[in-house]
């Protein structure tokens, strides 16, 4: 590309997420190394730091100069000081990324050896990360989200708990895959949820707000760049409501039950969150909750950087977030990016879906013993399923075989059938000699959100339980139930097909 930038080539300082931990996994790696190998194309020096030896990005051939030292301030500033970058890029290096990038910048360090940050300034990333921060920018934007706000202690939380009222979220500022987040239901829960979310927030912050458990979440995957120009890359769904980490939640793209005007009102909010928060320059995930009774719609979280939906969001559409995000970085426009897949439109045009990609996250509970398997929050799936389909029903069946557990259908028939609790309401269970479970049993086991839960579901679609029971207890949008019951009646016609059906 032979076009004018707004520097020259020089070094940039890309720090890796670190280790792999539930909430910051492989996607970072997909990610930074997309966006190493895109910068080192265009004549930029790499330098890279990473404390994690596992990863790709950390190969010899990905980057110029590789460090795999600890992701600490300490460490970057000796390796600021021997290789001198021009730029560091922190926005592909997941929360630490951005942790970092704050330090760095509050304490002087990238001021003394002259480091400018591309892809997200500092008041960015303090406006998006800082939960304060983030809520008088909003509200000074007019952008609708959530009452509530900051604490340091239990004795501030009293306050704000009771203007916000419950049932609460309380959140750790700064904090990855919700760290130290918790629901509030009762006030007597409330000192020991702030304590929790103070101690897991690297700035000793804990943020409360108002319960917007059971709306529907979205999440718009946006890019922006110098010349303002903004595309929506992609539109994700989760099946299960706000309550459930968006890590947790099988979730579903291009979002299937907007209307068109409310993916208009999502979009105009994205990009009006963008230039609030002051992202010049880059790729940012917008979250949002909306009200499946009156449309209200809140602006929940904001991610300044490439996140788990980046990755999902990239392989969904085949529009490369990261790289192109890099590139945007170091000050070209979506115009000028020509798109990998079609060779003639460029980056500027949103990518539009003629099918649907269905993720199902994977859990391991059966490694950790001790820990409570209702889903939260906090996120606890170590990794994820994605399948590709022209139908809803086609990719969810096709990322349930891939889901590795020893089940080839949501009724729960395979090889390792026992490890997943089918029942079916009016039948007995099989070999158990126990009684079957009342309608009023079901519909309480599945106000519950679990790994197991949409098999569940579908165990209580096939017996004909009504869909808007089933809507009402778990959250689930009607359309979907429609879909699960189309799957179970197809499944239905093979087993009475006059013809039989081979045994597989």
């Amino acid at each position: 590309m032979n076009h004018t930038h707004t520097h020259t080539k020089g070094t940039i300082l890309i720090p890796g997420s670190g280790p792999i931990v539930i909430g910051q996994a492989a996607e970072f790696d997909y990610s930074g190394t997309q966006a190493v190998k895109a910068l080192r194309a265009e004549g930029y020096r790499i330098v890279l730091v990473n404390s994690n030896p596992a990863t790709i990005m950390t190969d010899p051939e990905i980057a110029d100069a590789t460090y795999i030292e600890p992701l600490t301030p300490d460490a970057l500033e000796a390796i600021i000081a021997q290789e001198r970058p021009d730029f560091m890029l922190p926005t592909v290096g997941g929360q630490t990324g951005l942790n970092l990038a704050m330090i760095l910048s509050e304490n002087g360090v990238l001021e003394k050896y002259g480091v400018k940050l591309i892809g997200a300034s500092l008041t960015a990333i303090r406006a998006a990360e800082d939960r304060m921060e983030f809520r008088r920018t909003m509200l000074a934007a007019g952008i609708p989200i959530p009452e509530g706000g900051p604490v340091v202690a239990v004795e501030e939380a009293w306050s704000v708990a009771e203007k916000a009222g419950y049932p609460l979220l309380v959140r750790a500022s700064f904090a990855m895959g919700g760290t130290g987040a918790g629901w509030v239901y009762e006030p007597d829960q409330l000192p020991e949820a702030i304590r929790k979310a103070i101690a897991a927030s690297p700035i000793g912050q804990a943020w409360v707000e108002e319960s917007v458990l059971g709306w529907k979440e979205f999440e718009l995957e946006v890019m922006r760049d110098k010349a303002n120009n903004f595309v929506v890359v992609c539109s994700i769904e989760n099946l299960d409501p706000m309550g459930v980490h968006t890590g947790d939640s099988i979730t579903v793209a291009p979002a299937q039950t907007l209307t068109d005007r409310e993916y208009q009102i999502l979009r105009d909010l994205a990009k009006q969150v963008m230039r609030a928060v002051g992202v010049e320059t880059g790729g940012s995930n917008v979250q949002f909750a909306v009200d499946p009774r009156t449309g209200r719609a809140l602006v929940i979280e904001m991610n300044p950087r490439v996140s788990r939906s980046s990755a999902l969001a990239s392989k969904a559409t085949g529009f490369p977030i990261a790289k192109i995000a890099a590139l945007v970085a170091a000050g070209w426009t979506l115009d000028q990016i020509t798109n990998d897949i079609t060779g003639v439109t460029k980056a500027s045009f949103e990518p539009s879906l003629d099918y649907v990609v269905v993720k199902i996250p994977r859990w391991a509970f059966e490694k950790f013993p001790g820990v409570d398997p209702t889903l939260g929050p906090q996120m606890k799936s170590v990794g994820e399923v994605l399948a590709l389909g022209r139908t809803f029903p086609e990719a969810l069946l096709k990322a349930v075989q891939s889901l590795e557990i020893g089940v080839d259908h949501l009724d729960g028939s395979g090889p390792k059938r026992e490890t997943l609790n089918p029942f079916v309401v009016g039948t007995s269970v099989p070999g158990t000699g126990a009684e079957a479970p009342t309608t009023n049993q079901v519909l309480r086991r599945l106000r519950t959100p679990n790994a197991e839960r949409l098999f569940l579901v579908y165990q209580a679609v096939r017996a004909e339980v009504p869909l808007e029971e089933i809507a009402e207890a778990t959250g689930y949008d009607l359309w979907f139930l429609g879909q699960l019951r189309e799957i179970a009646n197809g499944e239905f016609g093979i087993r009475n097909w006059e013809g039989g059906i081979r045994n597989w």
